[in-house]
Protein backbone atom coordinates (compact mmCIF):
# COMPACT_ATOMS: atom_id res chain seq x y z
CA UNK A 1 0.00 0.00 0.00
CA UNK A 2 2.74 2.27 0.86
CA UNK A 3 4.39 1.90 -2.61
CA UNK A 4 0.87 2.46 -4.42
CA UNK A 5 0.50 5.61 -2.55
CA UNK A 6 4.08 6.70 -3.24
CA UNK A 7 3.05 6.02 -7.06
CA UNK A 8 0.29 7.81 -6.70
CA UNK A 9 2.07 10.91 -5.10
CA UNK A 10 4.28 10.58 -7.91
CA UNK A 11 1.97 10.96 -10.99
CA UNK A 12 0.23 13.64 -9.28
CA UNK A 13 3.52 15.73 -8.60
CA UNK A 14 3.82 14.69 -12.06
CA UNK A 15 0.80 16.15 -13.53
CA UNK A 16 0.67 19.54 -10.94
CA UNK A 17 4.05 20.14 -13.02
CA UNK A 18 3.02 19.92 -16.53
CA UNK A 19 0.03 21.82 -15.29
CA UNK A 20 2.37 24.33 -13.41
CA UNK A 21 4.57 24.61 -16.94
CA UNK A 22 1.20 24.97 -18.80
CA UNK A 23 -0.24 27.58 -16.74
CA UNK A 24 3.00 30.00 -16.75
CA UNK A 25 3.54 29.25 -20.73
CA UNK A 26 -0.20 30.19 -21.37
CA UNK A 27 -0.69 33.00 -18.55
CA UNK A 28 3.12 34.18 -20.49
CA UNK A 29 1.60 34.00 -23.83
CA UNK A 30 -1.56 35.74 -22.47
CA UNK A 31 -0.11 38.64 -20.98
CA UNK A 32 0.07 38.19 -17.57
CA UNK A 33 3.30 39.83 -16.18
CA UNK A 34 5.98 37.73 -14.40
CA UNK A 35 5.33 39.49 -11.23
CA UNK A 36 1.26 38.55 -11.45
CA UNK A 37 2.10 34.81 -12.78
CA UNK A 38 3.08 33.38 -9.00
CA UNK A 39 -0.59 34.68 -7.39
CA UNK A 40 -1.86 32.90 -10.33
CA UNK A 41 -0.61 29.58 -9.75
CA UNK A 42 -0.96 29.56 -5.81
CA UNK A 43 -4.43 30.85 -6.53
CA UNK A 44 -4.86 27.69 -8.79
CA UNK A 45 -3.36 25.15 -6.01
CA UNK A 46 0.11 25.14 -7.45
CA UNK A 47 2.43 25.54 -5.68
CA UNK A 48 4.56 29.63 -6.19
CA UNK A 49 7.47 29.97 -8.37
CA UNK A 50 9.82 32.33 -8.51
CA UNK A 51 10.50 35.00 -11.20
CA UNK A 52 13.79 33.17 -12.20
CA UNK A 53 11.67 29.40 -12.38
CA UNK A 54 9.29 31.77 -14.37
CA UNK A 55 11.94 31.99 -16.60
CA UNK A 56 13.18 29.01 -17.14
CA UNK A 57 9.52 27.62 -17.81
CA UNK A 58 8.77 30.57 -20.25
CA UNK A 59 12.26 29.32 -22.28
CA UNK A 60 10.45 26.16 -22.73
CA UNK A 61 8.83 28.21 -25.67
CA UNK A 62 11.86 29.01 -27.78
CA UNK A 63 11.60 25.65 -29.53
CA UNK A 64 7.45 25.98 -30.15
CA UNK A 65 8.51 29.40 -31.42
CA UNK A 66 11.64 28.92 -33.03
CA UNK A 67 9.91 25.91 -35.46
CA UNK A 68 7.13 27.85 -35.92
CA UNK A 69 9.47 30.85 -36.99
CA UNK A 70 11.06 28.65 -39.54
CA UNK A 71 8.59 26.13 -40.81
CA UNK A 72 8.91 25.80 -44.74
CA UNK A 73 6.43 27.48 -46.34
CA UNK A 74 4.47 26.26 -49.50
CA UNK A 75 3.12 28.32 -51.58
CA UNK A 76 2.22 30.32 -54.16
CA UNK A 77 1.81 33.45 -51.54
CA UNK A 78 0.27 35.65 -54.68
CA UNK A 79 -0.19 38.61 -51.99
CA UNK A 80 1.59 39.09 -48.89
CA UNK A 81 1.79 42.25 -46.34
CA UNK A 82 4.56 43.54 -44.30
CA UNK A 83 4.18 46.13 -41.46
CA UNK A 84 6.65 47.16 -38.39
CA UNK A 85 4.96 49.19 -35.59
CA UNK A 86 5.90 49.22 -31.50
CA UNK A 87 9.21 50.36 -30.67
CA UNK A 88 10.67 48.08 -27.67
CA UNK A 89 11.38 49.00 -24.41
CA UNK A 90 14.41 47.13 -23.54
CA UNK A 91 16.73 47.86 -20.38
CA UNK A 92 14.68 50.81 -19.04
CA UNK A 93 15.27 52.90 -22.12
CA UNK A 94 13.59 52.73 -25.40
CA UNK A 95 15.95 50.86 -28.60
CA UNK A 96 15.68 51.82 -32.08
CA UNK A 97 13.82 48.80 -32.61
CA UNK A 98 10.30 47.44 -33.95
CA UNK A 99 7.86 44.31 -34.42
CA UNK A 100 8.34 43.70 -38.12
CA UNK A 101 5.55 41.17 -39.32
CA UNK A 102 4.33 39.41 -42.68
CA UNK A 103 1.65 37.73 -43.77
CA UNK A 104 0.56 36.21 -46.80
CA UNK A 105 -2.50 34.05 -48.59
CA UNK A 106 -2.28 30.70 -49.68
CA UNK A 107 -5.21 29.21 -51.70
CA UNK A 108 -7.17 32.11 -50.16
CA UNK A 109 -6.65 31.25 -46.81
CA UNK A 110 -4.01 33.66 -44.23
CA UNK A 111 -1.23 32.85 -43.40
CA UNK A 112 1.33 34.21 -40.73
CA UNK A 113 4.61 34.02 -42.51
CA UNK A 114 6.82 35.38 -40.34
CA UNK A 115 8.59 38.14 -37.66
CA UNK A 116 11.59 39.25 -35.99
CA UNK A 117 12.55 42.21 -34.23
CA UNK A 118 15.35 44.78 -35.74
CA UNK A 119 16.13 48.40 -36.53
CA UNK A 120 13.12 48.95 -39.34
CA UNK A 121 15.16 51.95 -40.63
CA UNK A 122 17.98 49.64 -41.95
CA UNK A 123 17.02 47.90 -45.15
CA UNK A 124 20.21 45.30 -44.55
CA UNK A 125 17.62 44.31 -42.23
CA UNK A 126 14.57 43.95 -44.44
CA UNK A 127 16.80 42.23 -46.83
CA UNK A 128 17.75 39.56 -44.18
CA UNK A 129 14.26 39.16 -43.74
CA UNK A 130 12.77 39.01 -47.05
CA UNK A 131 15.40 36.79 -48.03
CA UNK A 132 15.05 34.39 -44.87
CA UNK A 133 10.87 34.00 -46.17
CA UNK A 134 12.54 33.36 -49.61
CA UNK A 135 14.89 31.16 -48.13
CA UNK A 136 11.78 28.73 -46.29
CA UNK A 137 9.62 29.03 -49.27
CA UNK A 138 8.20 31.92 -50.29
CA UNK A 139 7.07 31.89 -54.00
CA UNK A 140 4.92 33.27 -56.85
CA UNK A 141 4.14 36.85 -54.91
CA UNK A 142 2.43 39.41 -57.44
CA UNK A 143 1.76 41.97 -54.78
CA UNK A 144 3.03 43.05 -51.80
CA UNK A 145 1.50 45.84 -49.52
CA UNK A 146 3.07 47.72 -47.39
CA UNK A 147 3.98 51.58 -45.61
CA UNK A 148 5.99 53.48 -48.02
CA UNK A 149 8.89 53.07 -46.10
CA UNK A 150 12.21 53.75 -48.84
CA UNK A 151 14.53 50.71 -47.52
CA UNK A 152 11.46 48.51 -47.09
CA UNK A 153 10.58 49.28 -50.84
CA UNK A 154 14.31 48.94 -51.84
CA UNK A 155 14.17 45.20 -50.28
CA UNK A 156 10.73 44.24 -51.96
CA UNK A 157 12.45 45.40 -55.20
CA UNK A 158 15.42 43.45 -54.81
CA UNK A 159 14.05 40.20 -53.28
CA UNK A 160 11.04 39.93 -54.86
CA UNK A 161 11.71 40.96 -58.62
CA UNK A 162 8.34 40.82 -60.45
CA UNK A 163 6.08 41.52 -57.69
CA UNK A 164 4.02 44.95 -57.70
CA UNK A 165 3.99 46.81 -55.03
CA UNK A 166 0.72 48.47 -53.57
CA UNK A 167 1.35 51.42 -50.92
CA UNK A 168 -1.33 50.89 -48.03
CA UNK A 169 -3.92 53.56 -49.01
CA UNK A 170 -4.78 54.17 -44.97
CA UNK A 171 -1.18 55.17 -44.24
CA UNK A 172 -1.20 57.08 -47.35
CA UNK A 173 -4.04 59.26 -46.27
CA UNK A 174 -2.17 60.17 -42.91
CA UNK A 175 0.57 61.03 -44.61
CA UNK A 176 -1.27 63.06 -47.10
CA UNK A 177 -3.51 64.77 -43.94
CA UNK A 178 -0.04 66.22 -42.61
CA UNK A 179 0.23 68.27 -45.15
CA UNK A 180 -2.49 70.41 -44.72
CA UNK A 181 -3.96 72.07 -41.94
CA UNK A 182 -6.07 70.60 -39.12
CA UNK A 183 -8.83 73.01 -40.14
CA UNK A 184 -8.70 71.01 -43.68
CA UNK A 185 -8.17 67.44 -42.37
CA UNK A 186 -11.52 66.00 -42.97
CA UNK A 187 -12.08 67.85 -46.08
CA UNK A 188 -9.42 66.58 -47.66
CA UNK A 189 -9.59 62.91 -46.44
CA UNK A 190 -13.37 62.77 -47.50
CA UNK A 191 -12.23 64.09 -50.58
CA UNK A 192 -9.20 61.72 -51.15
CA UNK A 193 -11.14 58.58 -50.29
CA UNK A 194 -13.89 59.44 -53.35
CA UNK A 195 -11.14 57.51 -55.31
CA UNK A 196 -11.35 54.25 -53.41
CA UNK A 197 -15.24 54.16 -54.38
CA UNK A 198 -14.45 54.10 -58.00
CA UNK A 199 -15.96 50.83 -59.60
CA UNK A 200 -13.33 50.54 -61.71
CA UNK A 201 -9.47 51.58 -62.54
CA UNK A 202 -10.38 53.98 -65.57
CA UNK A 203 -12.83 56.09 -63.03
CA UNK A 204 -10.29 55.82 -59.94
CA UNK A 205 -7.24 57.26 -62.14
CA UNK A 206 -9.60 59.63 -63.44
CA UNK A 207 -11.61 60.76 -60.20
CA UNK A 208 -7.76 60.94 -58.70
CA UNK A 209 -6.32 63.43 -60.99
CA UNK A 210 -9.70 65.32 -60.20
CA UNK A 211 -9.01 65.09 -56.36
CA UNK A 212 -5.37 66.11 -56.96
CA UNK A 213 -6.26 69.43 -59.39
CA UNK A 214 -7.99 71.91 -56.40
CA UNK A 215 -5.19 71.11 -54.03
CA UNK A 216 -2.51 72.83 -56.55
CA UNK A 217 -2.90 76.38 -55.19
CA UNK A 218 -3.79 76.53 -51.66
CA UNK A 219 -1.90 72.90 -50.87
CA UNK A 220 0.93 72.45 -53.30
CA UNK A 221 2.67 69.58 -51.65
CA UNK A 222 -0.81 67.68 -51.37
CA UNK A 223 -0.92 67.45 -54.77
CA UNK A 224 2.75 66.94 -55.55
CA UNK A 225 2.35 64.02 -53.21
CA UNK A 226 -0.71 63.37 -55.33
CA UNK A 227 1.04 62.97 -58.23
CA UNK A 228 3.94 60.94 -57.47
CA UNK A 229 1.84 58.56 -55.53
CA UNK A 230 -0.52 57.82 -57.84
CA UNK A 231 0.40 54.74 -58.95
CA UNK A 232 1.90 53.00 -55.99
CA UNK A 233 -1.95 53.68 -53.96
CA UNK A 234 -4.04 52.48 -56.97
CA UNK A 235 -1.78 48.83 -57.75
CA UNK A 236 -4.47 47.12 -56.48
CA UNK A 237 -6.63 48.14 -59.61
CA UNK A 238 -4.51 45.60 -61.81
CA UNK A 239 -5.95 42.56 -59.80
CA UNK A 240 -9.29 41.15 -59.16
CA UNK A 241 -12.13 43.94 -58.04
CA UNK A 242 -13.78 41.47 -55.15
CA UNK A 243 -10.00 41.37 -54.03
CA UNK A 244 -9.32 44.93 -53.42
CA UNK A 245 -10.94 45.96 -49.83
CA UNK A 246 -8.38 43.34 -48.84
CA UNK A 247 -5.62 44.33 -50.79
CA UNK A 248 -5.43 47.75 -50.91
CA UNK A 249 -4.43 48.57 -47.32
CA UNK A 250 -2.58 46.72 -44.46
CA UNK A 251 -6.09 46.48 -42.63
CA UNK A 252 -5.53 42.65 -42.21
CA UNK A 253 -3.05 42.80 -39.96
CA UNK A 254 -4.24 45.37 -38.18
CA UNK A 255 -6.13 42.72 -35.57
CA UNK A 256 -2.61 40.93 -35.18
CA UNK A 257 -0.96 44.39 -34.33
CA UNK A 258 -3.78 44.42 -31.67
CA UNK A 259 -3.16 41.93 -29.97
CA UNK A 260 0.36 41.83 -29.90
CA UNK A 261 0.25 45.47 -28.58
CA UNK A 262 -1.90 44.17 -26.10
CA UNK A 263 -0.02 41.46 -24.30
CA UNK A 264 3.36 43.19 -24.90
CA UNK A 265 2.15 46.45 -23.00
CA UNK A 266 1.43 44.13 -19.65
CA UNK A 267 4.79 42.83 -19.64
CA UNK A 268 6.36 46.52 -20.65
CA UNK A 269 10.14 46.83 -20.11
CA UNK A 270 11.28 43.40 -21.79
CA UNK A 271 15.31 42.44 -20.67
CA UNK A 272 16.36 41.13 -23.83
CA UNK A 273 15.06 40.71 -27.95
CA UNK A 274 15.16 37.32 -27.36
CA UNK A 275 12.18 37.80 -25.22
CA UNK A 276 10.32 39.71 -27.37
CA UNK A 277 10.59 37.29 -30.15
CA UNK A 278 9.30 34.58 -27.58
CA UNK A 279 6.27 36.38 -26.53
CA UNK A 280 5.40 37.96 -30.21
CA UNK A 281 6.07 34.49 -31.29
CA UNK A 282 4.33 32.67 -29.12
CA UNK A 283 1.40 34.93 -29.83
CA UNK A 284 1.65 34.75 -33.40
CA UNK A 285 1.70 30.96 -33.18
CA UNK A 286 -1.34 30.69 -30.72
CA UNK A 287 -2.91 33.88 -33.64
CA UNK A 288 -2.38 31.53 -36.50
CA UNK A 289 -5.32 29.13 -37.31
CA UNK A 290 -7.15 32.64 -35.88
CA UNK A 291 -5.88 34.76 -39.07
CA UNK A 292 -6.78 31.63 -41.47
CA UNK A 293 -9.78 31.50 -40.11
CA UNK A 294 -10.86 35.00 -41.29
CA UNK A 295 -12.79 35.27 -44.09
CA UNK A 296 -10.80 34.21 -47.24
CA UNK A 297 -10.07 35.79 -50.58
CA UNK A 298 -11.01 34.27 -53.32
CA UNK A 299 -8.40 32.16 -55.33
CA UNK A 300 -5.91 34.37 -58.05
Amino acid sequence: MHKACHRSGARQRSVAERALVAVVQEAYVQGVSTRRVDDLVQALGLRGISKSQVSRLCEELDAQVEGFRARRLDGPYPYVWLDAFAKVRQDDWVVSQAIVIAIGVRAGEREVLGLDVGPSEDGAFWLQFLRGLVSRGLNGVQLVISDAHEDLKGAIAAVLQGASWQRCRVHFVSNALALVPKSAAQMAAATIRTVFAQPDPMSAHEQWRRVADPFRERYPRLARLLDDAEPDVLAYLAFPTDHWRQIWSNNPLERLNREIKRRTDVVGIFPNTDAVVRLVGAVLSEQHDGVASQPPLPQC
